[in-house]
């Protein structure tokens, strides 16, 4: 059963803020297992809440970024594509040989737009995290939406909008996505 996502209010900002540069240093991160590849302009903010396995592999451009609270795991021997965005406030947990197409998007937080007389910019917003299971492929292109589950040895299908959990060994395909076969 899945969790109820948290729900923060968030204020408008005094003035624009910047995120920083997404330059990093392999000592920033939690953890940095041997063999670890980030291509150039892969771009990390708060990798002290990152953890990357042993032979993980990060493509030319991707984005992974943390927040100030919540975790990023990325298991050993994952393979991220190029121009991959990993956004994780409400946390993401990728498990061991995991296959993930260039341009995906992993989103774990969203703007619940409930008060008419707020923007949606500055609604409250609920986070839920992403867990992909161990050897588990994620086609070019999908998206995952915030509180989704992909399970052990899943395929998710090239441009893919994932807004519910995935069972293990299920190939699921489409916007929504939805069920295909079995492996």
């Amino acid at each position: 059963m899945r969790e109820a996502p948290v729900r923060m209010k968030i204020d408008p900002p005094k003035a624009n803020q910047s995120h920083g540069s997404g330059q990093f240093r392999p000592e920033d991160f939690s953890h940095l297992g041997e063999g670890v590849v980030l291509e150039p302009g892969t771009l990390v903010f708060h990798p002290e809440n990152i953890e990357l396995g042993d032979n993980v592999y990060v493509g030319h451009n991707t984005i992974l970024k943390a927040w100030h609270k919540n975790r990023m795991t990325i298991g050993a021997h994952t393979w991220i594509g190029q121009g991959c965005f990993f956004h994780s406030a409400g946390g993401i947990e990728i498990g061991r040989a995991v296959g993930i197409g260039p341009m995906v998007k992993i989103l774990t937080s969203q703007h619940t737009a409930e008060e008419l007389d707020t923007p949606v910019l500055f609604s409250d917003i609920d986070f839920a995290p992403v867990v992909l299971g161990d050897g588990c492929d994620i086609g070019v292109g999908a998206v995952l939406l915030p509180g989704v589950t992909i399970g052990e040895g899943a395929i998710v299908g090239a441009g893919a909008v994932v807004t519910h959990d995935v069972p293990r060994l299920e190939v699921w395909a489409g916007n929504p996505a939805r069920f295909l076969k079995k492996r």
